[in-house]
């Protein structure tokens, strides 16, 4: 039984004497954690204008089907995330004002880029002769930027080309 006792004192003795400031977790930057921050996530706006630039490749290369697949996913992604960011907006709105702004901010970028989205597409149906389908597409444009705007103003003047529309915008 003394065995036993002077072997526990001894364990005991030695953790006393052992460094207080010994630190077991890692010393990582938290910002490695924030998975939607970095920049090659799947799901931003850097992700929206990859999907564009690869779809403008594949239209210098002729490939016309693996364009519109590019294309088509960059207008959904940025489709999604602009009522993200809208809603998020709305939620917040009279709690933080910083949180709306930077959703607002953030949902403009979303928008605009949609739109380019929408207007590469449209080209592309122009170019593969299906101006029925790139219609749709322009209006798109003009509703989520307004016709004042330089992209709605761009639309509503490819519309005119189509035929689809025949009185000019003179705009302001």
């Amino acid at each position: 039984m003394n065995f036993f006792k002077i072997t526990i004192f001894t364990l005991i003795s030695l953790g006393t004497l052992t460094p207080i400031d010994i630190a077991f977790a890692e010393g990582l930057n938290p910002q490695n954690y924030k998975v939607l921050s970095i920049n090659n996530d799947k799901f931003s706006i850097i992700n929206v204008k990859n999907f564009i630039a690869k779809g403008d490749d594949f239209i210098k290369k002729g490939n016309y089907e693996k364009a519109k697949d590019s294309y088509d996913k960059a207008r959904n992604l940025a489709r999604q995330l602009s009522g993200f960011y809208r809603d998020l907006s709305g939620s917040f709105r009279g709690i933080d004002a910083r949180i709306p702004r930077e959703m607002d901010t953030k949902g403009r970028e979303s928008l605009r880029i949609w739109a380019d989205s929408n207007s590469r597409l449209s080209k592309l149906y122009k170019l593969k002769k299906q101006p029925e389908v790139a219609v749709p597409l322009l209006v798109e444009i003009i509703k989520i930027m307004s016709p004042s705007s330089p992209e709605g103003k761009s639309a509503y003047n490819e519309l005119m080309e189509l035929g689809f529309v025949v009185t000019p915008y003179k705009g302001i």
